[in-house]
């Protein structure tokens, strides 16, 4: 494998592109450690270690010049949209992402790393307050957490508050209520985000079919200059964060916080049709042998994929609602689609990369949910399945620096970037959050510092993430894959654990956010270690009842606690 001092080649395919657009655990998942520390022994210890780190590796100043505290690391948060860990760092042998592979050569790498719920505006919230979709009590894209929960704390405000220059790039925050139409906008950013101009035509007809008629396709693989200036979002966006970075190397006293969110591989698949060139249809066919619903999946856990259905590609193939099946041969076209999404954002992360001064930045690459490409007969996210939830982790640090992958195999959520980069920043470390009274700075999951250190365990960590669902039954009406806060009655807790994922669906009472554990909808039980697929539910075995009735009581333990 190669080194932390390995070059990494430009991007071909859209170097010119981006060229053009330049001028335009909770409480109970604490970390194990080696030696017994009080909280405020450990707290300390982490600054100073943080510090004189730093002092190490970036200053290396004399004695005399050891007295004044070290510059503070440069930090980038990379978010991309629906991405599952199909990269070849992952282990995925159809995928092509050169560029986020050769990042993971001097990374950390996390591959059990988990989204608290599978749905873009839920998730980033909850990433970016550090706090669970429960505690926030957001679970849809209608509300704005500071007036509707509390005034909390965001991840980039807290390093906006101790000295950083914060600047947001494409979709970080999800756009429109849930981020007060600004992005979080003064507070978390020091001047206004960034959204790319095409942004406003993601959803529009811009694909052309073989007659040349523009349609609200899923899959849209495009040529650039068919398109609104001749362009793409993410290109855009990388290119804002290219002239961002390069416009903050005259002021290196005072370091910035980055962040930089692709659009893709969400849908629709629009991207460079070159693209596709590099994933062979027939290699699509036999991803999964899913055909149909499993037939112990209670019907609450099942999402119908309607803004799937909804596209013009697909609206008239006649998909029986809510089970399908889609056709095997469009079922592979989404895959490949999907693959080639990937492929593109891979190349413009590679172009962006290259523009930063890896040996005094710290960087942060994650995914903020899965998405299922067929596994249970099953299409998009708006699920608790490994597939749905599962993402993409990586942290690559100065502070830590690495000649090979590292990879870390215990339970990770989401939750824990937050006070995981306040720590690598050297920053005042983020306060637990205690039940009450409540706190308006303070967070819900654990760090990683310590494990990037070398002396933190994980064996204990669980994940925990929720979805909710309007009745027991898909429907369309209301939209039981994005039911808005009001159509909410069932709220489905799941439990990950180093060997199983539990879910248990609850009635849930949206009018004073209160769930009842008596209540019951809907039980899932399945084992890792025989079936990482999660086809088999075990919950009607009797052989696997005290298993079950273990986690239902830990699961229960959790979400009390959160």
């Amino acid at each position: 494998m190669g080194t932390e001092g390995s070059t990494t080649k430009s991007p071909a395919s859209t170097s010119a592109a981006v060229s053009s657009s330049s001028a335009s655990s909770s409480q109970q998942s604490r970390i194990s450690f080696a030696v017994v520390m009080t909280a405020a022994a450990a707290a300390a210890a982490r600054l100073l270690l943080s510090l004189w780190l730093w002092e190490f590796f970036l200053l290396g100043e004399t004695s005399a010049q050891a007295a004044t505290l070290p510059r503070r690391p440069n930090v980038v948060m990379v978010i991309f949209d629906d991405l599952r860990p199909v990269l070849g760092a992952y282990g995925d042998p159809l995928a092509s992402t050169p560029y986020l592979d050769d990042f993971a050569r001097g990374s950390h790498v996390f591959t059990r790393a988990y989204s608290q719920q599978s749905l873009c505006a839920p998730s980033r919230n909850s990433l970016l307050t550090g706090r669970r979709p429960d505690t926030l009590h957001l679970y849809d894209f209608y509300s704005y957490w500071r007036t509707f929960t509390g005034n909390f704390t965001t991840l980039p405000q807290y390093f906006k508050e101790h000295g950083y220059y914060t600047y947001s790039c494409g979709k970080v925050f999800h756009p429109g209520l849930s981020s007060n139409n600004t992005d979080d906008y003064p507070l978390s950013w020091s001047v206004p985000a960034f959204r790319p101009r095409t942004e406003q035509f993601m959803n529009s007809p811009v694909c052309p079919d073989k007659e040349g008629i523009l349609r609200k396709n899923l899959i849209c693989p495009v040529e650039l200059q068919t398109q609104p200036y001749k362009t793409l979002p993410d290109i855009e966006s990388v290119a804002e964060a290219l002239r961002f970075v390069e416009s903050r190397k005259t002021r290196k006293r005072e370091p910035f916080f980055l962040a930089m969110g692709f659009h893709k591989p969400h849908i629709n698949f629009r991207f460079p049709k070159q693209f596709l060139s590099r994933f062979p249809l027939s290699q699509f066919f036999n991803y999964t042998e899913d055909r149909l619903k499993p037939p112990n999946m209670p019907a609450v856990a099942w999402n119908p994929y309607t803004d799937v259905r909804a596209r013009d590609d697909f609206k008239h193939s006649n998909i029986s609602f809510p089970y399908g099946p889609i056709a095997r041969h469009q079922a592979a076209q989404i895959r490949q689609s999907y693959y080639a999404s990937v492929a593109y954002v891979d190349d413009l992360f590679g172009k962006l990369i290259t523009g930063l001064d890896l040996e005094n930045t710290v960087v942060v690459v994650l995914g903020d949910h899965g998405w299922s490409l067929g596994e249970h007969a099953e299409w998009a996210k708006y699920s608790n399945f490994e597939v749905a939830l599962r993402v993409p982790l990586m942290i690559r640090s100065p502070q830590f620096p690495l000649s090979q992958t590292k990879f870390y195999h215990g339970i990770t959520e989401l939750l824990d970037v937050f006070p995981t980069l306040v720590d690598l920043a050297g920053l005042p470390a983020l306060p637990a959050c205690k039940e009450d009274p409540p706190e308006l700075t303070c967070g819900e999951g654990k760090s990683l510092y310590f494990q990037l250190m070398g002396v933190g365990l994980a064996d204990e960590h669980v994940a925990l993430s929720q979805y909710p669902r309007p009745g027991m039954l898909p429907t369309k009406h209301p939209n039981s894959d994005k039911p808005k806060l009001r159509n909410i009655k069932i709220m489905g807790y799941s439990l990950r654990t180093d060997l199983y994922r539990y879910t248990l669906w609850v009635r849930f009472h949206a009018q004073n956010f209160s769930r009842d554990w008596h209540d019951v909808y809907g039980e899932e039980l399945y084992d890792h270690r025989l079936d990482s697929g999660e086809e088999m539910n075990l919950v009607p075995l009797p052989e696997f009842d005290d298993v079950r009735q273990r986690l239902r009581r830990r699961l229960m333990e959790v979400v009390g606690s959160s």
